[in-house]
């Protein structure tokens, strides 16, 4: 990481989904209530991304119809989407060394980047759907640390 960078990175899980049964996963829709948990947590975070922001956002419709409520373009990759894992997500979002990261996406896999943020390991961490945990990277002493700015919950919004 260069001496003046820092990277903001901002995990959202897709909102809450119709159940799977008799339909592909892929093309699941968000329920009303999913609907009304985007619109929430994009009013909560649309003041706060401030500057350009590069949106990464998972093929699946559950995922695009959260962004939708963000009134956001992002680019669609596979490396966020309901196959990935902790290590694709972060190389597609370019951690540590991008700037501003929006990734829009699923768990497991948003749960286990958030464990390798915080404690350098391997692990799983619930990320609750809607959402969004912030993180941040400063220089601390000539080295990088990882920072858990924000964890804002749709349910907290009310």
């Amino acid at each position: 990481m260069p001496p003046d960078s820092a990277m903001d990175l901002i995990l959202w899980r897709h909102a809450d989904a119709e159940d799977g049964i008799g339909i592909d996963d892929a093309q699941r829709t968000l329920t009303r209530k999913g609907l009304r948990q985007a619109e929430r947590m994009s009013a909560w975070l649309l003041p706060r991304l401030e500057g350009d922001w590069r949106v990464l956002v998972s093929p699946a419709v559950r995922a695009r119809q959260t962004l939708e409520a963000l009134g956001l373009e992002g680019q669609v990759t596979p490396e966020v989407g309901t196959g990935s894992d902790e290590g694709r997500l972060l190389h597609a979002a370019g951690w540590p060394d991008a700037e501003r990261v929006l990734v829009v996406g699923h768990q497991p896999t948003l749960g286990r980047v958030a464990a390798r943020l915080m404690g350098g390991g391997v692990g799983d961490v619930a990320v609750r759907k809607g959402a969004a945990w912030w993180f941040a990277t400063r220089l601390r002493e000539g080295k990088a640390e990882t920072v858990l700015k924000a964890v804002m919950n749709p349910e907290m919004l009310d």
